[in-house]
């Protein structure tokens, strides 16, 4: 079964240096779940400035250690933009949680 996160990007980043790639991981750990959360409650709150600001500062990590969000990230920046109804994007929230809860809980396993 194929992770929910690929080092691919992190290793070429880090030339390999194990502390960096730690370093890295760990940041990752700390920095992504409470923006997770803080999108999710702009969402629920329908705040889609808000839910803008976090999709875009979880975009360059997302894609650093290539978890597959990159469009439906767009989906909620574009959402932001709009004036439709925070029902529209739920299923695109949703997935985007579940996709980085299982890569967090990946890396929390693998790096511990």
């Amino acid at each position: 079964m194929s992770k929910g996160y690929s080092l691919k990007n992190v290793n070429e980043l880090s030339g390999g240096d194990d502390e960096f790639i730690a370093v890295l991981v760990q940041t990752f750990l700390e920095e992504i779940p409470p923006d997770l959360e803080n999108m999710v409650q702009a969402v629920d709150a329908d705040n889609p400035e808000m839910a803008y600001q976090y999709a875009h500062k979880m975009k360059p990590n997302l894609q650093l250690f290539d978890i597959d969000l990159l469009a439906q990230i767009k989906q909620i920046e574009a959402w932001s933009k709009t004036k439709k109804s925070k029902e529209e994007i739920q299923t695109v929230l949703d997935h985007i949680v579940l996709t980085v809860n299982g890569a967090i809980e990946e890396l929390k396993v693998d790096f511990s």
